[in-house]
């Protein structure tokens, strides 16, 4: 295994810039996840650490060694594509060996090795089958059987499992992520899918216009984004439109499209009254109770001193989604969701009155699409 280093790497197609200065480093061993919408320059990246693009300008490292400039076959990667490529006209055991056998390794050994890394991906009663008559997801375990057994010191993967239906994918991202930690090779993952590289990744770079907007540790991207367009990729949130209208101890209050004033935590950051902020109200962070019709919950919202931190709206619609439900609650000029679980009391009805509350300290805050921090931190 080796670490991978990326320096100011740029690709241009003409006047189309897909890649634009990334610099990123992966350290030895590590999955790491390249996570973005299409068309973000996650696969032109992948494609130019494996050489099959090469760079307008920047660099590769593999190791302590420079690769910019070599071709595919003279770095020691190797990669999985999302259309598996396997060769219909060989076995399972000569597909895998395949690779061994254009390095002149000798039949029984590439043999043995092929087998010894079927075993790996649980295909071993396999090795004489043809391609043409597995399932899919046997077609892509063979399919990364054949990247590994080469031993390469970074294995690249292509949205290897974008062509699987829901619970399959989500079945080889569990066992991709099992067969990562066996072999210990470097892993550099691109996917669209959020929940797949929170699957499997020690580490997820967002990119977005050819460039990486934030790397970490799943963990840490999901509650400490950087940026209004991380909060947005990530899982859902509701982002409301604010405007700073005074300063307070370790925030602003700031009029919303609730029509109500709102104390907004701003720890990092500096505005000036007037400016325009964007509030991330996550749905798993709002409380949310019915308005009995004695007004017996509470006709006045919560206080926080003389500043709002719950507000009264009105249900608007009820959404099934299989093992939750979603809820839309009306406020103002705008709408708000959450979420429940089906085994939980899920009894709200359109055109229920309900209060939303929440803790100041759990709201994100962004201006001008930078984050300006998050209470308590």
């Amino acid at each position: 295994m080796a670490s991978v280093t990326l320096a100011d790497l740029t690709k241009e197609y003409g006047d189309l810039t897909a890649v634009d200065g990334l610099d990123l480093d992966v350290d030895d061993g590590e999955l790491l996840c390249l996570l973005g919408p299409s068309g973000c320059g996650k696969s032109t990246t992948l494609r130019m650490l494996g050489g099959l693009e090469t760079p307008t300008d920047g660099d590769v490292y593999i190791g302590d060694e420079r690769v910019t400039d070599e071709p595919p076959y003279e770095r020691d990667t190797s990669m999985v594509f999302q259309s598996w490529a396997l060769f219909p006209h060989k076995s399972v055991l000569e597909n895998v060996a395949f690779g061994l056998k254009m390095d002149g390794v000798d039949e029984a050994e590439r043999n043995e090795r092929a087998r010894d890394v079927l075993e790996v991906v649980e295909m071993s009663e396999f090795v004489d089958a043809d391609p043409e008559d597995l399932s899919g997801g046997q077609k892509q375990r063979v399919a990364l059987a054949r990247s590994l057994a080469i031993e390469p010191d970074v294995l690249l993967l292509d949205e290897p499992l974008s062509n699987l239906d829901k619970r399959l994918r989500e079945q080889m991202q569990l066992e991709l992520r099992n067969i990562h930690d066996e072999v210990e090779t470097t892993f550099v993952h691109v996917t669209h899918d959020q929940n797949e590289a929170f699957t499997l990744a020690d580490s997820i770079a967002i990119m977005n216009d050819g460039d990486v907007e934030q790397v970490g540790e799943p963990r840490e991207v999901y509650d400490d984004p950087v940026s209004l367009f991380v909060e947005e990729f990530l899982g859902d949130t509701n982002l409301v439109d604010a405007r700073v209208q005074s300063h307070i101890d370790g925030g602003v209050v700031a009029a919303t499209e609730f029509d109500e004033e709102i104390e907004v935590p701003t720890p990092g950051g500096h505005v000036e009254a007037g400016d325009p902020l964007t509030i991330s109200f996550r749905p798993e962070e709002l409380d949310v109770s019915r308005v009995a019709a004695d007004g017996g919950q509470s006709a006045d919202p919560a206080e926080a001193g003389d500043v709002t931190t719950a507000l009264e709206g009105t249900v608007t619609d009820v959404l099934y989604r299989g093992s939750s439900v979603r809820f839309y609650v009306q406020i103002g000029e705008t709408s708000v969701f959450f979420e429940q679980s089906v085994g939980d009391k899920t009894d709200f009805e359109v055109d229920d009155s309900v209060v939303v509350s929440w803790d100041p300290e759990d709201l994100l805050v962004f201006s001008e699409g930078e984050r300006l921090g998050r209470g308590g931190t």
